[in-house]
């Protein structure tokens, strides 16, 4: 027997096998037996596998004429196909067919009238009459953008290497749906039926199967047993003995959100045994997917040789963008149009979104726009929202990392960070993940990555509001694991941070705390908190606690080092702050001077932690590195007392 590789496969000659031993009326194992070989040569003959030996040929021939499988009198041009379309190193024997033919007797003329031709019918594409397309819910894309490339590969892969299922992955608004809605219309004319539907209301895995096999096989449908797995039995026979073309949209609706991203949702466990059986079983047709996350069903079984394959979708590029932009009536100079496109990176319905917002507020200029600064709102939002909430929390904690660090880490910059130490193949994982979802795109250093500028935008504005919160709540997760203010972050990385982060967090917390002091208190009350756990357990938050008191307080820069603690005179007209620069200064609430500077007259490298004024405001307490409490008098700066604890 001939063997053709995966992509030589000759699914058209494997369609005119299994369509002659439908019509003989015989099961794989009956016509292997007849003929002489094992059940494993007929599977392979339909599935286009391999060829038929001469002497196997001859004998299906004489099986096929003795049972009438051919219409009366096109008998020698139907066996002269067969024996063509089977690619014989011999030609076909005439005198032998001319033999065989001779004693056949003419069927009668009811049975000669249903006949129909096989094997040509067979070999040939579908005619416009024999094709049937079932639209459903598909977009009507009337304007479609650039993708040349990517339509052009789709295509190859469906119609040209006949892969059984074939992915078309992005994140949301990249343009899945429009894409995968062109390819269907290019190729359809390669299938006898088109069945697209999208996934988005599918009750059931059972609803999908009958939904769809109500189009391929109806009656069989009624016969058919109500078990999950005869109803996938029904499909894969559909889809060995037909050409069908089956698109799936919105695959991310049916799957986990966050930790188990990738996994069928609870119900759905009979949808992951179809797509297994789609892409492990031989067949002729092709299952077209659009999904925002990648199923982990067909992972292990993708390769650029393989089957099946997945297309992850990058951003729209800058010229197709244009032309878009152009036909919602957005203008703008070369330079206005490369920011907005760089702003929303290349993603095609954050573009459709933003530009209503610039023709009916900004009289359809670019510029203004962007001169005001928000770039994420309305729409936008509700976009990255969706892909937000399907992230796990390690991948979110990644994301929130990125906007703080502000600049492109590696994967060693970003694990010195973390709040809670997890194992590096978990953050790998996580940062593998997001880069499928296009969250995050590569840095201009090999090995770097950083956030993309409207995610970077939108993920700032998340830890605000999530800090901001537990703050007011009085309560412990970001503030803990995420730092606001990196001590070891360049210059102009720290004041950015302080700029985005530290001050609109304080910002929001004035319109709950108008008075300054009972601000002051809330932030030193739920630093008197954290204090009182575990120093592992205390994370980032004092650090980012005394960040904000800093930046409400005038930022205490007398300090050269880190302040550690703070505390209010009873009165309020004095601030105390204690820090690891060894001093305790004392500030004026009104002038914001300081006004007194205390130290260890016996050790100058004392530093100091938690400060405490005395009731009537003229004595100060404080905790040192060295496990001693220090008091001094205010008003003279004379330390007079020392307490060593043991």
């Amino acid at each position: 027997m001939k063997v053709s590789s995966y992509r030589e496969r000759d699914y058209a000659f494997g369609r005119v096998m299994l369509t002659l031993r439908t019509r003989l009326g015989l099961t794989q194992t009956e016509l292997a037996d007849m003929l002489g070989v094992r059940r494993r040569a007929v599977i392979d003959w339909e599935g286009g596998l391999t060829y038929p030996k001469a002497d196997h040929l001859k004998q299906f021939v004489v099986l096929a004429i003795e049972r009438q499988a051919w219409p009366f009198g096109r008998e020698a041009e139907e066996v002269r196909a067969l024996w063509q379309a089977a690619r014989q190193k011999v030609l076909l024997d005439e005198a032998w067919l001319g033999g065989l033919l001779s004693g056949i007797q003419a069927p009668l003329a009811s049975q000669h009238e249903e006949e129909t031709v096989v094997t040509a019918h067979a070999l040939a594409s579908p005619s416009r009459e024999e094709r049937r397309i079932e639209w459903g819910n598909a977009p009507d894309v009337l304007s479609f953008y650039g993708r040349e490339w990517e339509q052009d590969l789709l295509s190859e892969w469906v119609v040209e290497e006949r892969c059984r299922v074939v992915s078309v992955l992005g994140q949301g608004g990249i343009g899945k749906s429009a894409l995968a809605t062109k390819v269907m219309h290019r190729v359809a004319e390669d299938f006898e039926v088109v069945i697209w539907r999208s996934l988005r209301d599918v009750p059931s895995c059972e609803a999908l199967l009958d939904d769809c096999l109500q189009v391929l096989a109806p009656q069989a449908l009624r016969d058919a047993s109500s078990n999950l797995e005869s109803r996938q039995d029904l499909l894969l026979e559909c889809l060995r003995s037909r050409r069908i073309l089956l698109v799936y949209d919105n695959l991310e609706s049916v799957l986990e959100e966050g930790e188990d991203s990738g996994r069928m949702r609870a119900g759905y466990e009979g949808f992951s045994r179809v797509l297994r059986r789609v892409a492990e079983t031989e067949h002729q047709s092709c299952l077209l997917l659009t999904s925002r996350e990648k199923p982990s069903e067909l992972v292990p079984l993708e390769g650029n040789r393989a089957p099946v394959r997945a297309l992850r979708l990058a951003r729209l590029d800058a010229e197709a963008c244009q032309h878009l932009l152009e036909e919602k009536d957005v203008a703008g100079s070369a330079a206005d149009y490369a920011r907005l496109v760089e702003a929303y990176a290349g993603n095609p319905l954050a573009l459709k979104i933003v530009a209503r917002t610039i023709v009916e507020i900004f009289g359809g200029q670019i510029a203004p726009f962007l001169e005001q600064g928000e770039v994420v709102f309305g729409g936008v939002r509700a976009l990255l929202d969706e892909q937000y909430a399907r992230l796990s929390a390690v991948e979110q904690s990644v994301l929130l990392w990125l906007a703080i660090l502000r600049e492109p880490v590696n994967l060693q910059e970003l694990l010195a960070v973390l709040g809670a130490p997890l194992p590096q193949p978990q953050v790998l994982e996580a940062i593998d993940s997001l880069r499928g979802r296009s969250l995050i795109e590569r840095g201009k250093l090999q090995g770097s990555f950083t956030l993309q500028s409207v995610v970077m935008e939108y993920v700032t504005a998340r830890l605000i509001v999530e800090v901001t919160g537990e703050i007011k709540q009085g309560h412990f997760s970001r503030l803990v694991e995420h730092g606001l203010e990196l001590a070891p972050s360049k210059e102009y990385v720290r004041q950015t941070q302080q700029r985005l982060l530290v001050a609109p967090i304080l910002a929001g917390l004035r319109n709950t705390y108008p008075l300054r002091t009972a601000l002051d208190g809330q932030l030193l009350a739920l630093l008197d908190e954290l204090r009182e756990r575990a120093d592992d357990a205390q994370g980032y938050g004092p650090a980012n606690l005394l960040a904000l008191l800093r930046e409400l307080r005038g930022h205490l820069c007398g300090h050269s080092w880190i302040v550690y603690g703070v505390a209010w005179s009873s009165d309020g007209r004095f601030l105390a702050s204690s820090g690891l620069d060894n001093t305790v200064r004392v500030w004026d609430a009104t002038t914001e001077a300081c006004v007194q500077i205390l130290w260890d007259p016996d050790h100058a490298d004392t530093s100091f932690f938690s400060v405490e004024w005395s009731p009537d405001g003229l004595w100060l307490a404080c905790g040192s590195y060295q496990r001693e409490v220090q008091t001094w008098d205010v008003g003279t700066g004379s330390r007079r007392w020392v307490g060593r604890g043991q």
